[in-house]
Formats: C-alpha cells, sequence, structure tokens
C-alpha cells in the first residue's frame, strides 16, 4: 500500500508533529509512505523526518494557497501512483480536491480542528461541501471535531470516523518516575506552552495570567509563527520582559516539559490538544482552556480554565503551586489520562482505515 500525506508545512503545531511522528511508524507496519509540504521551509520538524528516512516532496517555501500547487499535486499523484492521498488542513484539503478531477486517486483527510475561518463564511458553504463530497472518508481526531463537521457540513453523514492523536509516551515519560510529579525545588517557578504562534492559539491570556503571579514565576514560550511580535509587544507593555521567554521553535520538548512545573494549553479553539496529552505524559500538571476539544481530553485529570480568563488561570496556578498533595494528585490523573493516547493506537486506526478505504 502507498499513501502519500499532504500538509502546508512542517511548522510547530499538533498536525505537523503527527506526521513526524506516524510516518515512520506506518513505514515500519509495511506502508510506503511520502509526504508532500506546499511550504517546505526546513523547520526542526523537517529536519526529524528527513532524516527518519520518510522521502519528503515539497513545493518550495511560497504561499501555501499558491494555486499552482493544484497542478504540481496532480502531476505528483500521476508520477507517483499512490493508492491513497491523505490530506491535513484547509489548502491541502481543498487543492487535493481539486487536483482529484485531473488525475484518479482515493482521498481521505484529518480534520483537526473543531472550528475554522471558512465556516463562518455563509458563501463558502457550497464550496465546502462540494470539496468533502471528493473524499471517501474523513478522520476526525475527537468526538468534539466530528460533532462539530457533521453539523457544519451537508452530506458528509456516514463517511466520518473518530481516531484520537496520539504521541510517542516513552519520549515524554520522565526517567525520575514518581519525583518528577513535583514541582522542582527552585526558588523560580516555571510555567510552559507549546504551540505555534498563530490566532487559533491563545498565549495572550498566559502572558496576562503574569500580571496576578508573583515575580518568581516564569512563563517559557516554545514554538514560532506570525503573531511573533505582537506577544512580543504584549509582553513589553505588560513590563513582563524578565519573566516571559520565547524559546523559539525545538526539538527537545520532551525534556523542556519535564523540567517545568506546570503545562498550559490555552486555545480559542481545538481539535484535540496534543500538547495537552504531551505535557500529561510528562507528569505534570495540565492547565488547559475550558473549550471543546481541550475539555474532552483534560477534562477530569487535568485543571480546566475559562477561555480567556487571566485570573481564573493564575489563581488556579498559585494554588496547586501553594498546595503539594493537590499537585501530585492531578499530575498522577494526568499521566494516567495520557496512557490512553499512545501513538500506537492511532496509527493502528489510520491503518485499518486505509485497508477498509482499498477493499
Amino acid at each position: 500500500m502507498k499513501v502519500l500525506h499532504v500538509i502546508t508545512s512542517l511548522q510547530t503545531g499538533g498536525a505537523e508533529k503527527l506526521m513526524v511522528d506516524m510516518l515512520p511508524r506506518f513505514r515500519d507496519n509495511g506502508l510506503e509512505v511520502e509526504l508532500c509540504l506546499f511550504n517546505g521551509a526546513k523547520t526542526p520538524f523537517y529536519v526529524q523526518l528527513e532524516k527518519s528516512g520518510v522521502r519528503i516532496h515539497d513545493f518550495g517555501n511560497g504561499s501555501v494557497y499558491n494555486p499552482l500547487h493544484i497542478i504540481r499535486l496532480a502531476n505528483l499523484v500521476r508520477k507517483g501512483h499512490y493508492d491513497i492521498v491523505h490530506t491535513h488542513n484547509t489548502s491541502p484539503q481543498l487543492f487535493a480536491a481539486l487536483a482529484s478531477v485531473l488525475c484518479s486517486v482515493v482521498l481521505c483527510t484529518t480534520e483537526h480542528n473543531t472550528s475554522n475561518r471558512r465556516r463562518g463564511w455563509k458563501w463558502y458553504a457550497p464550496i465546502d461541501s462540494w470539496m468533502y463530497s471528493k473524499y471517501r472518508h474523513i478522520i476526525c481526531i475527537s468526538e468534539g471535531t466530528e460533532k462539530n463537521l457533521v453539523e457544519s457540513v451537508k452530506g458528509i453523514s456516514g463517511k466520518t470516523s473518530v481516531i484520537f492523536n496520539g504521541v510517542d509516551l516513552s519520549k515524554f515519560e520522565c526517567v525520575g518516575g514518581d519525583t518528577c510529579m513535583k514541582p522542582s525545588d527552585k526558588e523560580s517557578i516555571s510555567i510552559i506552552q507549546v504551540a505555534g504562534f498563530r490566532y487559533q492559539k491563545d498565549q495572550d491570556t498566559v502572558i496576562r495570567a503574569l500580571q496576578y503571579l508573583p515575580r518568581n514565576y516564569n512563563l517559557y514560550l516554545v514554538g514560532d509563527g506570525a503573531r511573533r511580535e505582537e506577544l512580543e509587544s504584549l509582553v513589553s507593555v505588560l513590563n513582563l520582559q524578565r519573566q516571559v521567554h520565547f524559546l523559539g521553535a525545538r526539538t527537545d520538548v520532551p525534556s523542556l516539559l519535564q523540567k517545568s512545573d506546570v503545562v498550559v494549553v490555552s486555545s480559542h479553539w481545538e481539535g484535540f490538544g496534543l500538547a495537552a496529552v504531551e505535557g500529561m505524559a510528562a507528569g505534570k500538571p495540565v492547565f488547559a482552556s475550558d473549550i471543546v476539544g481541550l475539555r474532552e481530553v483534560v477534562g477530569g485529570a487535568g485543571i480546566l480554565f475559562g477561555h480567556g480568563n487571566e485570573r481564573d488561570l493564575a489563581e488556579k496556578v498559585e494554588y496547586i503551586m501553594s498546595n503539594m498533595s493537590y499537585y501530585r494528585k492531578i499530575a498522577e490523573k494526568c499521566r494516567q489520562r495520557a496512557k490512553g493516547f499512545d501513538i500506537s493506537k492511532t496509527v493502528a486506526g489510520y491503518i485499518r482505515t486505509y485497508q477498509d478505504l482499498l477493499q
């Protein structure tokens, strides 16, 4: 079986991390897999996947919405003789649907979010419906994602399934065991958020929360993107330059999580919340925005705070850092929850879907 995955780029993000973790495992399970990027910037994820031996096709470093990508993708599919083309993110979803008019191929896609900007455009609804009609199957990364998609797009009922995202738990589990599930003994308390700097993610709320915490609290932001300057400006306006640290895109996220005291996943919308699972797997208390997607993953294990409510977040972080028994209890609940999201389960679910599509 030969499968081509298509995604916008390998910048910091949950869908991108999924490519890095899953594609080598598909190959280990006997599949021939390749990846197509609309933007081939040599990010840490790109280098990591390239080193694993997965073949990568990229269309340069231009706009991911360049209409020429439709022709490029159609030509790649013709030459590659793929059994399945599997897309991720908006432009690959649309452009692969258009390319399928030029070349016959089985299309599958993964829906990574509960919402997106185009669902607010009523004029775009017919285009969305046509696009999804070209897909044989749609994998949703959470029940909330599936529910919102089926309610938003006509004619796709019966074409969807839920396969939860997963992580390589062995990379995030702390070798120190129980000693990892307690705050560091440092005078400085560290909060970390791992997310791309784009509007979907809400680093703003975490930054503003520092106003209501003692000065020994430090925030480490891992990632990069279009909103970096805007976030740096917010830090400057609030005079938090000594407490907020921009670490950029990193490949040592497991180590950074293990060295942190608490993990925050603050978002405006989220299909699943892979970063939340990574934080839980590291044995850390995870604080997440109380929104669909994150609520499914974190609720009942970690701690939910009001969407965009920096005071609520600050109060809950300060409480857990002053109550060690509560800290350990939440950390252990998070660690146990993470065990249900092993990447091997995700890979097995995808392979079963591919087999069903080709029957």
